[in-house]
């Protein structure tokens, strides 16, 4: 049974950093794509930022591009999201999620995406 826990949300200001880990287990195959996706209140979930474990193709939201970073150690089966720069509109609960189906990213999008992680807050505020 896939698992996926993430950690490293909190309380930052804007222009400050971040970084989540999100660390997975249970995998039957060896490649899969992990994403980052995050939901604010009232509003619906995004996805953020997308890697694949085939071919390390990533995929980001145009909001966080050149801001956020997607990585992986591969040796400890863990995913990381980088995020510098960061604004008001950052502040969601975000979750790491994993496609089970396909291995290379598939547009980063929350429908392809069959396991999911229980979120870490992250918020940003003055």
């Amino acid at each position: 049974q896939v698992q996926l826990v993430e950690s490293g949300g909190g309380l930052v200001h804007p222009g400050g950093s971040l970084r989540l880990s999100c660390a997975a287990s249970g995998f039957t195959s060896d490649h899969y794509a992990i994403g980052w996706f995050r939901q604010a209140p009232g509003k619906e979930r995004e996805g953020v930022a997308c890697i694949s474990t085939l071919d390390d193709g990533t995929d980001y939201a145009h909001s966080v591009k050149g801001r956020f970073a997607i990585s992986r150690d591969s040796g400890k089966n863990t995913f990381y999201l980088s995020m510098n720069s960061q604004k008001a509109e950052d502040t969601a609960v975000y979750y790491c999620a994993a496609d089970l189906r396909d291995s290379l990213v598939r547009g980063c999008s929350a429908d392809y995406y069959d396991a999911w992680g229980q979120g870490t807050q992250v918020s940003v505020w003055s």
